[in-house]
């Protein structure tokens, strides 16, 4: 190999090099406006300088703010021209709550735009590639765009199905039960576990119970000891067909967060009105089996409330409901190393199937230690599949 072309392969490399790891940089920064930015994406941004150096980073702001790509532009200032940005998720095309970021890109000078995935929202959809590089600029697609896809997955699925992804969590025993024979089930996890659960809580825009859970344990629902802590609080979500959930405790104290309750037209009057005093939403869907239709719930949720995560915490046959109608995009289970016997309610209420061969196939996507439980996240194999 000649000097000068070992020169250009090594040139090649270490440019290479200091892209991926401004893409790191930038999932980074990303990750730091997960709680902040809903119902936008958590996207994150780097500008490099002509020379390569980082002069500018920057992460989606509050509805309403800047979006990642103009905060890192902002903070490059002039060191931009001639400069390369890379960012997490396509600059968007149109003008919404802050005008497109692909004019400002063009604007500010950048001959290089590097993207991890294409937004799939229809208003963008590889539009904003499209006019970068109609303007001239260089643009490449794919860096790091599986770590990108998995941070982003809530917005992704989001955009794609128009529901909120689900993601159901359940704490139980090492033999699958969440409930003593007495009926106690607090506490089945030690503290770092829940606390960890408050942290996945504080990801959501929802969390949805069902009437068993909000009579049986009259919760607050808010995400209390997250880390860092909760920028906006989730609505509590009401599952109640019938009307069976007096409007009184934690769960209808609108100075906690907001209360969202979804019945049927079988509903008993009084409950609904009661309610709507105590300051609730009441969202009217349509019934499924015995209770209300759980993909309305979901849709409704992404649609008028923005929600792209929302956080199931009801009991076994909740859980079950969900699973069965394929609605689950993520499950996280807090496993603890105790034992509860076959008089223990199980975590999961499912008829299940007649055979092996028909059961339900889910990828196990981490395993973490939390204190002495094991939390163990799993996404049913069409999903992952179709995240990857």
């Amino acid at each position: 190999m000649s000097a000068i072309v070992e020169i250009l392969v090594n040139e090649k490399l270490v440019d290479e090099q200091r892209i991926e790891q401004a893409m790191g940089l930038a999932i980074a920064a990303a990750s730091r406006a997960r709680r902040l930015s809903p119902p936008n994406p958590w996207v994150g941004a780097v500008v490099l300088s002509a020379s390569g150096e980082v002069v500018g980073s920057g992460s989606t702001q509050a509805p309403g703010g800047s979006h990642a790509e103009v905060a890192a532009l902002l903070e490059a200032g002039e060191l931009a021209r001639d400069g390369v940005l890379v960012v997490t998720l396509e600059p968007c095309n149109h003008q919404g709550r802050t005008p497109a970021c692909t004019e400002q890109i063009i604007a500010a000078g950048i001959s290089r735009v590097v993207v991890a995935i294409e937004d799939p929202d229809p208003l963008v959809a590889g539009s904003g590639i499209e006019r970068l590089r109609s303007a001239g600029l260089q643009v490449s697609l794919g860096t790091r765009a599986a770590e990108v896809r998995d941070q982003l997955a809530p917005y992704l699925r989001q955009r794609v199905t128009g529901r909120a992804f689900c993601v159901v969590k359940t704490a139980m025993s090492l033999d699958a039960r969440s409930v003593a024979r007495d009926g106690t089930s607090q506490w089945i996890t030690g503290p770092e576990a829940r606390a960890d659960a408050h942290n996945v809580r504080a990801d959501s825009q929802a969390v949805i119970i069902g009437a068993g859970t909000a009579l049986a344990d009259s919760p607050s629902l808010n995400a209390r000891d997250a880390t860092p802590p909760a920028t906006r609080q989730p609505a509590r979500v009401l599952l109640d067909a019938r009307g069976r959930v007096p409007a009184t405790g934690p769960l209808f104290d609108q100075s906690i967060a907001a209360t969202v309750v979804f019945t049927t037209d079988s509903a008993d009057p009084g409950a609904i009105k009661a309610w709507r005093e105590a300051g609730a939403v009441v969202e009217f869907v349509e019934t499924q089996g015995s209770g209300v239709h759980l993909e309305q719930v979901l849709q409704v949720l992404s649609e008028k409330y923005g929600v792209l995560q929302a956080m199931v915490e009801g009991g076994a046959a909740m859980h079950a409901a969900f699973i069965e109608a394929s609605l689950v995009d993520r499950l996280v289970a807090y496993v603890a190393p105790t034992f509860l016997g076959r008089d223990g309610r199980l975590a999961f209420d499912l008829d299940g199937p007649s055979t092996v061969m028909d059961a339900s196939k889910w990828r196990i996507t981490n395993t973490m230690l939390v204190g002495s439980d094991i939390r163990i996240t799993l996404d049913p194999i069409v999903v992952a599949e179709e995240l990857s």
